[in-house]
């Protein structure tokens, strides 16, 4: 549904705005943050449910995960900004769970289930009758009927239909739910399982009722600009045609540089330092035969994944740093007094920021979706400002991590540019489910001599949880942005980041 201008998401983008609105300007933020939910849903009349008052329950719960603060118990009468002035702080991190589902705003949908359909043409043959193989298919008024109490889900009654008469009903968020994390409550309304779940958020974006949502340090990033804190920006590759097809990176860096943020650097530099680590560990580890394959690791999911599931392969992640981190660091070794924000696609990189070894380095966390709602709260319109600020930090190869199959194929081209020699097998996976079927053929042995790359999300970065459009645009955008760099690879004799 990215790139769709759905009412879920004008919801979860009106709350952004309204709580940044409050974090800029407000004298009163308890009553403002309260007064939330009656912004959102005004008047007597539901735009959305079939009750008013449910409206502002589910967006109360909205407002406090938009603040980083963890969903109200349902038996107890507690505040929305209870918890607000703990978490009213530069320091504030997320809590875990990062990502959690509203149950008042879930729709309870049929976990798995077979159903006939209004097209069931009652036809002589009835092969799905034939073909059940517990009976649990019978004919009412010579129509096609499932007892749902025998059907044992195998699917053979839809694949013999002729008429395509019969669908099988399964959650949004199970569907996109690559490592079987989405579970049921006792009213049947999704959970999420913390100890599979790898926090990619692709439940929370293929939930069409908006009933899985993230956490967010908006409303703490703006307070720390606003007493004055010198935050700095670095952001993302994949942040290129996010708020229209004509804004450019010049035009983006201006804006953030309106909004208050003290300077603006590329993440795509510390991709470069770490497509220039891995393609050396590649040569060193792999090639001389000391490691059977090498795992790329700048998804925050796909380690996960490996770690959490793989536990026997963990030794062949590459120990480089994630450009989030590695950028991070180079901006608080030249400006120590500082507070940096990772402005990026993913809603991962909110997890990776809060463990310990990167705290020091990454102090907010926010998605493009969110950022959005910031230059929204500021009345700045990207595709009228007439501002522009180059930013050039960076080569194609770092850049081309946005998309899925770049980061290989930026490891690959700085090993073809410092070793001559030597040839490169290279495997990528998008999707947690496909990155579970390539760990699983590299534990069998399927994949040595590999550079294996894997994105949790379809499509690479691009296609991340916090990102605005549609994903094949964004590609697009992407691989202009790669093809329009002043360079293509880093030079080989630099070691680290250079902050222009």
């Amino acid at each position: 549904m990215r790139g769709l201008d759905t009412p879920v998401t004008r919801l979860r983008r009106q709350v952004f705005k309204e709580i940044a609105k409050v974090a800029y300007s407000s004298t009163n933020i308890n009553d403002d943050i309260e007064a939330i939910p009656y912004i959102i849903s005004p008047g007597d009349t539901p735009h959305y449910r079939e009750s008013i008052y449910r409206e502002r329950a589910i967006a109360s719960e909205r407002v406090r995960l938009a603040m980083g603060m963890s969903l109200r118990p349902e038996d107890q009468p507690v505040h929305i900004t209870s918890g607000l002035e703990e978490s009213n702080i530069s320091e504030k991190y997320y809590e875990p769970p990062l990502i959690q589902v509203i149950p008042s705003a879930c729709n309870a949908c049929a976990v798995n289930k077979y159903e006939v359909s209004d097209q069931c043409c009652g036809c002589i043959a009835h092969p799905c009758q034939e073909v059940c193989p517990t009976d649990a298919i019978t004919r009412i008024n010579g129509k096609a009927y499932i007892d749902q109490q025998k059907c044992i889900k195998c699917g053979k009654c839809r694949a013999s239909c002729p008429y395509d008469a019969i669908s099988k009903k399964i959650r949004p968020c199970a569907a996109a739910c690559g490592v079987d994390a989405i579970e049921s409550d006792d009213l049947n309304r999704a959970k999420i399982n913390t100890e599979r779940c790898v926090s990619c958020g692709m439940c929370m974006v293929n939930c069409p009722f908006g009933a899985i949502a993230d956490k967010s340090q908006i409303f703490q990033l703006i307070r720390a600009m606003k007493k004055e804190q010198k935050v700095i920006a670095e952001v993302a590759p994949a942040i290129i045609g996010q708020f229209g097809e004509k804004v450019s990176a010049g035009k983006i860096k201006a804006a953030l540089l309106e909004l208050g943020f003290a300077d603006v650097f590329e993440v795509a530099i510390g991709a470069d330092i770490g497509a220039m680590a891995e393609a050396h560990h590649y040569v060193e580890k792999v090639v001389s035969g000391e490691l059977p394959f090498l795992l790329t690791s700048c998804c925050p999911s796909w380690s996960m994944l490996a770690k959490k599931f793989f536990p026997e392969i963990i030794n062949k992640i590459s120990n480089s740093l994630t450009p989030m981190v590695a950028t991070a660091r180079s901006i608080k070794q030249k400006f120590p007094d500082c507070k940096v924000v990772f402005i990026g696609p993913c809603a991962a990189k909110k997890l990776e920021a809060s463990r310990k070894s990167v705290r020091s380095d990454v102090d907010f966390v926010i998605t493009f979706e969110e950022l959005w709602a910031m230059f929204e709260a500021k009345d700045i319109d990207l595709e009228t400002f007439d501002k522009e600020v180059p930013m050039n930090d960076a080569t194609g190869a770092g850049r081309g991590y946005a998309v899925s199959g770049g980061v290989a194929e930026a490891i690959e081209k700085c090993i073809h540019a410092y070793y001559d020699d030597v040839d490169v097998m290279i495997e990528h996976a998008q999707s947690l489910s496909e990155c579970k079927k390539m760990l699983m053929m590299a534990k069998t042995g399927k994949m040595d001599g590999c550079l294996i790359e894997g994105m949790a999300c379809p499509g690479g970065c691009v296609g991340g949880a916090g990102t605005n459009i549609n994903i094949n645009r964004a590609a697009t955008e992407v691989k202009k942005f790669v093809k329009n760099s002043k360079q293509a690879v880093p030079n080989k004799e630099v070691s680290e980041i250079e902050l222009p």
